[in-house]
């Protein structure tokens, strides 16, 4: 058995959502504040029920609702929060799900519940809070003119009415779900009406899911401190205790425990080493640099046992394992990595065997959230972890074929996804931050590598462990040409397009060979993303067929005729791009001419419905350039020859040499051969690319242009990333002129 899918309308973010479930791990992954962690919770409130539910747990969007309910108005619906969850069933199971069968025929593979935080009763409800409204108004105060209110009292409204009485007022019902009445979105058909499990007639709801799952929540907040003080400090020693009074034999009958604790300090550190070396031997399997030897030791008294007060039994790190009398440091003397990592593994090996422990009626599926664990683990351990921790509490003999582990993990870390690859990942997307109303959407991974042609998948994949990228937690994406790109941008960011250094952006080095083939990843996530490329023009085929020379001067003039595809300048006449970007992608042309006539709207591609990614590719573009009273319209080919036109007088001072763009007397040389010079200096393979970039950040940024496309590109970026703030007044101009919605 194990969890197949959730849907979940109107908690938080999640208006109306469906989380699709790996059967092993599932790795909920967006940007900030996307609704992740609410994932986890609304699992704990409707399942574990460990907490209460907050008038907030509802979508903003239903507190108007709430409101309108409230002041009687005829047509609206008061607010409820429901979770479907379809558990995934094999014929061992049959006897555990009988109470969700929908009928005896049932013939299915997938069960259903659901389960609604609703009113109670929303007539006595709407009674309640009019004669709680009708007292407030009573107690209304005054200012001395007697028409401005100086106190209300509450409630004034419904949803401060529920603020206070939420959990008294609503409550959890719980509903049989038939498969058959649903489509492939788990979405129901018009007008079905679930059947109410009535508690009278068996098992009540909350029984039966119960006996199906155990949700175990690990908080992100685990709180590591080396402080002994403060009521939030949570140090390793004390975490163990809690393992140690579990696990040991700890009542009258343990006579091991009673004679260590009375013979000697040497017997009862043996008793704590027999105790504790299951799970020792465990976290040594964690692949943890140095492998670092843990050891127990007891300070003899009996009523601090492991109490992690100064005289009580605490964890040592063992410096010299190989020694006879090795030397040990307390826990708090090891970084917040390792400590993290222990705490992680002894909280999870001790849920586990709790659960292990159950003897009648154990849940068949024990469903484990843990949210962040890549705190304070460095990138190599944070893969480990995932796949270690996995095997570590992989079921073995009987209990592999009744019961399964399922996970469920909220992470930042591009690393833990390398460790698994796309299909476990769930994309969580957030809405436009133009909306009131804070609403997201999950996106399966799983469908688009179903649906990916396999060598493009297998390059994203590729792709991603070798570089480490982070485009799944970014607001917007940046795809760059190359190496210079990527070390120059951040300060055109900062020349250019300041509010872009307050977006969580994620630049990635593609290539313009290679940067159409994140075009189906970055549509199906709807990312808002930038392509700064290259023109890349090269000759035409058919053309002359005599190679250029390796060895040439790029400086000097060459008679030799270049083959076709061989690099031009862009104003040689039918020249063509060899950039598939430009070809493949947007503009989806190929000879220069037309690319350079293209217009904004052929260089952006718009979001859609069905495709809501906000792309624009920006490439170079004519501009202006004066030398020594000549002027002439030029186009740089790459991104070196348009930031040399754009600052042409600047490079070709002596100060700026070390840029390699500064051309020989050139106060001799006419315009049209500086630029021409400068085309073969960098098309030659003497010219380093990443030299010149090196060489740039060490100039001040304020003594040069940024290249007008790359400007361009980020100033819109700017504008749909992070957008000017206007005052009330002109906002509502706007609006009302039709320039925002």
């Amino acid at each position: 058995m194990h969890i197949s899918a959730l849907r979940v309308s109107n908690f938080r973010r999640l208006k109306n959502v469906r989380i699709d479930f790996a059967e092993d791990i599932s790795i909920l992954v967006g940007s900030n504040n996307s609704g992740k962690t609410s994932a986890g919770h609304v699992l704990e409130l409707f399942i574990s029920q460990s907490d209460k539910f907050s008038i907030h747990d509802f979508n903003s969007q239903s507190w108007a609702e709430m409101n309108s309910f409230g002041n009687g108005v005829t047509t609206a619906v008061l607010p409820k929060i429901s979770l479907d969850i379809w558990f995934g069933i094999e014929q061992i199971d049959l006897g555990r799900v009988i109470d969700l069968m929908p009928r005896l025929a049932w013939q299915g593979v997938e069960v259903g519940v659901r389960v609604e935080f609703a009113a109670n009763d929303p007539a006595a409800l709407l009674q309640r809070f009019a004669e709680a409204r009708t007292k407030a108004q009573q107690n209304i105060k005054y200012k001395e003119d007697g028409t401005t209110i100086a106190f209300h009292p509450s409630p004034k409204t419904l949803y401060e009415y529920l603020s206070h009485n939420l959990n008294s007022e609503f409550g959890l019902s719980y509903y049989v779900l038939d498969r058959g009445r649903f489509n492939d979105a788990y979405v129901a058909e018009e007008g079905y009406a679930p059947n109410l499990m009535n508690p009278e007639k068996g098992r009540s709801g909350k029984d039966v899911l119960n006996g199906l799952v155990k949700v175990e929540v690990l908080s992100a907040q685990r709180h590591l401190s080396d402080k002994s003080g403060g009521h939030r400090a949570e140090d390793l020693s004390r975490h163990l205790s809690r393992y140690y009074n579990r696990n040991l034999e700890k009542r009258n009958e343990d006579y091991d425990a009673m004679r260590a604790l009375s013979e000697s300090e040497e017997l009862l550190n043996e008793h704590l080493e027999k105790v504790f070396k299951p799970m020792l031997s465990q976290l040594s399997e964690l692949g943890y640099p140095e492998r670092p030897k843990l050891l127990i030791r007891s300070a003899l008294d009996p009523a601090t046992l492991m109490n992690a007060s100064d005289n009580g039994t605490k964890v040592h790190y063992v410096l010299n394992p190989n020694e006879p009398e090795p030397l040990t440091l307390p826990d708090r003397y090891n970084g917040l990595g390792f400590k993290n990592l222990i705490y992680m593994v002894v909280d999870l090996l001790d849920r586990h065997a709790r659960w292990l422990e159950i003897e009648e009626d154990r849940p068949p599926l024990h469903l484990i959230f843990i949210e962040e664990p890549e705190v304070h683990l460095h990138a190599q351990l944070q893969q480990v972890f995932i796949r270690k921790i996995m095997e570590i509490l992989t079921l073995k003999g009987e209990d592999a074929t009744s019961c399964r582990s399922q996970f469920l993990v909220t992470t930042h870390s591009p690393h833990i996804l390398y460790e698994r690859g796309f299909r476990p990942i769930r994309y969580f997307r957030r809405s436009p931050s133009t909306q009131v109303h804070q609403t997201c959407e999950v996106l399966n991974l799983s469908v688009f590598y179903n649906s990916t042609d396999p060598a493009i998948r297998s390059f994203l994949e590729r792709y991603m462990k070798l570089t480490h990228c982070d485009l799944f937690f970014a607001d917007a994406a940046i795809l760059v040409e190359g190496t210079v790109e990527r070390l120059l941008l951040p300060q055109m960011i900062d020349k250019v397009a300041n509010r872009l250094k307050a977006a969580c952006l994620s630049i990635l080095e593609v290539g313009g060979a290679y940067g159409y083939r994140f075009r189906e990843l970055i549509e199906f996530l709807g990312l808002t993303a930038l392509v700064i490329t290259d023109l890349d023009s090269v000759l035409p085929s058919p053309a002359a067929t005599t190679q250029v020379p390796i060895d040439a001067d790029p400086d000097e003039d060459d008679d030799a005729a270049p083959a076709p595809g061989s690099a031009c300048l862009v104003s040689t006449p039918d020249a063509v791009t060899a950039n598939q970007t430009l070809i493949q992608w947007l503009p989806s042309k190929t000879i220069v001419a037309d690319l350079l006539a293209a217009t904004e709207a052929e260089r952006t591609q718009a979001p859609t419905p069905e495709r809501r990614a906000h792309v624009r590719v920006a490439f170079q573009q004519p501009c202006t350039v004066t030398w020594q009273a000549e002027t002439q319209t030029v186009t740089g080919r790459t991104l070196e020859e348009a930031f040399a036109f754009a600052n042409l007088a600047w490079t070709q001072d002596m100060p700026q040499r070390d840029l390699k763009l500064r051309i020989g007397a050139n106060a001799t040389k006419p315009l049209g051969v500086i630029i021409e010079r400068i085309h073969k200096r960098i098309k030659s393979d003497k010219f380093r690319k990443t030299d010149f970039a090196l060489a740039l950040l060490t100039h001040d940024p304020a003594s040069w242009n940024v290249p007008g496309y790359i400007s361009d590109g980020l100033k819109w970026l700017e504008t749909e990333v992070r957008p000017v703030e206007l005052p009330a007044a002109e906002e509502a101009s706007a609006i009302a002129a039709g320039d925002i919605q």
